[in-house]
């Protein structure tokens, strides 16, 4: 059993590691191949890839991504491996807080190697939007000269500097501005189609705003006021993961995400 860097010529043999409910796994090797801040990993056994996951770094925190065993492969300690792997890149690069979120077979390995439960996300599927709704007068797209508050806005709820992430999204954004103040944020290309609000109003609106156009949601369990909206709509949760944190706890303000990036973003 061995472990190198996962390769751009290695994608075609990591498709026998697609899990049935997850969405395409080479189109996220393909962007980790790519990036030169994410540093993704193989575990090979008898010339086979069995594993796989990645290290997404952003300054000195890291996300821990699509750590993946081969069904016939599992129960041999390769998920532990990769993990301690990945989270010792994540130390050699200053990385003092480490993030993954974890479905309910992975949480059992990352508790194991210390990592701890932040939040639960929850998973709304099959959603049909209310067709009163309509895009709130507040709710414009993007411009230039707001990007100063959407950047400091998501630094504030993040807790991270993720900015080289979210530069190429912001064109294709959405604000809630009032008296030219942003209240809130919704790029719907980034990942899921990230949302942050930080009155209620500007997350109620935003999320009315990307249901016209998405069928899913997910957000922290923290967030009452989504969590509440969704109820008064009768929509139900699906499926709940792990938020989960290996070193550092820093002020993140989960209760203002109102839809997540994606499972490898937070």
């Amino acid at each position: 059993m061995t472990i190198q860097d996962l390769k751009q010529n290695d994608l075609k043999s990591i498709i026998d590691l697609q899990p049935t409910d997850w969405s395409d796994i080479l189109l996220n090797f393909e962007f980790y191949t790519n990036s030169e801040f994410c540093f993704p990993i193989k575990v090979i056994v008898d010339n086979k890839i069995v594993g796989v996951g990645t290290t997404i770094i952003h300054n000195d925190i890291s996300w821990l991504a699509h750590i993946i065993v081969h069904k016939d492969y599992r129960n041999n300690g390769i998920g532990k491996l990769l993990t301690q792997t990945l989270v010792n890149n994540s130390r050699n690069k200053k990385c003092d807080s480490i993030y993954l979120i974890a479905t309910d077979l992975g949480a059992i390995v990352y508790e194991k190697l210390g990592f701890e439960t932040d939040t639960e996300y929850l998973f709304f599927k099959d959603i049909k939007s209310n067709s009163h709704w309509t895009k709130s007068k507040n709710i414009s797209l993007f411009s230039e000269d707001l990007k100063d508050q959407i950047i400091n806005l998501d630094k504030l709820v993040s807790g991270e500097d993720r900015f080289f992430h979210i530069e190429s999204h912001l064109k294709n954004g959405y604000v809630y501005k009032k008296d030219n103040l942003v209240e809130g944020f919704y790029l719907p290309s980034f990942g899921d189609g990230l949302i942050i609000a930080m009155t209620d109003s500007a997350g109620i609106e935003l999320m009315k705003l990307r249901l016209l156009t998405k069928e899913n949601a997910v957000f922290p369990s923290d967030n009452l006021i989504a969590t509440a909206f969704m109820s008064h709509n009768n929509y139900k949760i699906s499926a709940k993961a792990k938020r989960m944190r290996l070193g550092r706890k820093r002020p993140i303000f989960l209760s203002n995400i109102y839809n997540r990036i994606g499972g490898n973003l937070g």
